[in-house]
């Protein structure tokens, strides 16, 4: 064990890699030497370790870039990576509106990432259910059938074990299972339509999807309605629309209303503008019906909108319709 101080002892608790660099071995850069040593490591990770402190180089934390040589002494603390983390219980505000023996229905919250993923490894609706419901620990993703994003409020269905589980994958591969969102779109949206796009990864930007110029679209089907009509303080034209989904792509709605010069209010991701105190788009599954997989009955829940899209709608001149 190397001659550290008490702070460093702390953090090194576990046994490090022990490594003495061959005198035949050349002089090179630490990252790539580490890389060759433990070849079962990205480059990057073996990185973040050395920034992070988690790497010495005869007894002393060095950058990346440092470069070693003959017979130096590497010790290496191996960390564990954040995904190896992400199916942890965690202490999660969400709302649980309904449950049977077989699933549960929760109305989440802006901000709460559904499933662990790049940059939200934890704190996430999963690692909420872990916590409040351990035995989901043995049913496949904690029991999360569908998702929402992340500024996306509303209801989602829960599956307790993996007979109800298959049996909600199964409605949303037949299109049974009924989801319906409320949306605040910019401009006059009239009447009602369908939009049949198929949706993709954007080619341009990564983190969005397209329903143009996309790499490998799937089919994606959106129906929408126009609720009622009005206008932001500013004077700009305001429609409210209730989507219904038949299938379930990564940001269809918002994609879908985009497509047609309609972007979600605040979804800058799309088009849309932060108007009228709007701070994320403004998107609500607001209805989620569905077979019980244990009676074959049609279980129906609503969800009123957060206080954050509320407050928007109050500010808008509604007409009365349409």
């Amino acid at each position: 064990m190397p001659d550290t101080d008490t702070e460093k002892d702390s953090l090194f608790s576990a046994e490090p890699l022990r490594f003495v660099l061959p005198i035949s071995s050349a002089p090179d850069r630490l990252d790539k030497t580490l890389a060759r040593l433990i070849p079962q490591h990205s480059r990057s990770r073996l990185q973040s370790w050395v920034e992070n402190g988690h790497v010495l180089v005869n007894g002393e934390i060095v950058k990346t870039k440092h470069t070693v040589y003959p017979g130096d002494t590497v010790l290496v603390w191996e960390q564990q990576a954040p995904e190896d983390m992400a199916f942890e219980p965690d202490d999660v505000a969400f709302e649980v509106l309904a449950q049977s023996d077989s699933w549960l229905v929760v109305n989440k919250p802006v901000g709460l990432v559904t499933h662990p993923g790049a940059g939200n490894w934890r704190g996430t609706l999963l690692n909420g259910l872990l916590f409040r419901f351990p035995a989901l620990r043995q049913v496949p993703r904690a029991g999360i059938v569908h998702r929402l994003d992340k500024d996306t409020s509303g209801l989602l269905v829960v599956a307790r074990t993996e007979v109800a589980q298959t049996h909600f994958v199964r409605q949303l591969q037949e299109r049974s299972m009924g989801r319906q969102y409320l949306a605040l779109v910019h401009g006059v949206l009239p009447g009602q339509g369908t939009v049949d796009a198929p949706i993709g990864r954007d080619a341009r930007v990564p983190v969005r999807m397209s329903a143009a110029a996309s790499i490998a679209p799937k089919p994606a089907v959106t129906h929408y309605e126009a609720v009622r009509q009005g206008y932001a303080p500013d004077d700009e034209a305001v429609t409210e629309v209730a989507c219904r989904l038949e299938t379930g792509r990564t940001h269809q709605i918002r994609v879908h209303l985009s497509s047609i010069h309609h972007p979600l209010v605040a979804d800058t991701l799309y088009g849309g503008r932060m108007i009228a105190g709007a701070q994320r788009q403004m998107l609500h599954a607001h209805i989620l019906q569905f077979d019980d997989p244990d009676t074959g009955l049609r279980q129906s829940f609503t969800a009123a909108p957060p206080q954050d899209f509320q407050s928007v709608q109050e500010v808008i001149a509604w007409n009365t319709r349409p």
